[in-house]
């Protein structure tokens, strides 16, 4: 059953990461990434702040929004709080480690794909 509550926020979370994207704004900076990734944040941050001050909240709830919803918006609102949880814990050095080598990792990766796509588009 926590596969349907996943799928179904992540439907939901997908549909409404395409619906900004379809804003005509055209610039050569991403606002729009920018404004979803912010609003997941946001929205992962009160869903995690909401679970854990009030126990009423279901585990279906939160799996829901959380993994669910935010998810299928932007997966930069997972990373955020995994990151603001490891200050949060008191490991700075570790939340600062684990942010730069993610970026850096995933541009990385971005570029190792783009060049297999080239390999095997020849």
């Amino acid at each position: 059953m926590n596969f349907v509550f996943v799928a179904l926020g992540g439907a939901l979370g997908a549909v409404g990461r395409y619906a900004i994207s379809m804003i005509p704004l055209k610039t050569d900076f991403p606002f729009l990434t920018l404004i979803t990734n912010i609003l997941g944040a946001v929205l992962i941050g009160l869903i995690a702040g909401m679970a854990s001050a009030r126990q009423e909240l279901s585990p279906n709830t939160v799996l829901f929004w959380k993994t669910g919803v935010c998810g299928g918006f932007t997966t930069f609102s997972t990373f955020s709080l995994e990151a603001y949880e490891l200050f949060e814990k008191g490991s700075p050095i570790l939340g600062l480690v684990y942010a730069v080598v993610s970026v850096v990792s995933c541009i990385l990766g971005i570029i190792c794909g783009k060049k297999i796509a080239a390999i095997f588009g020849e």
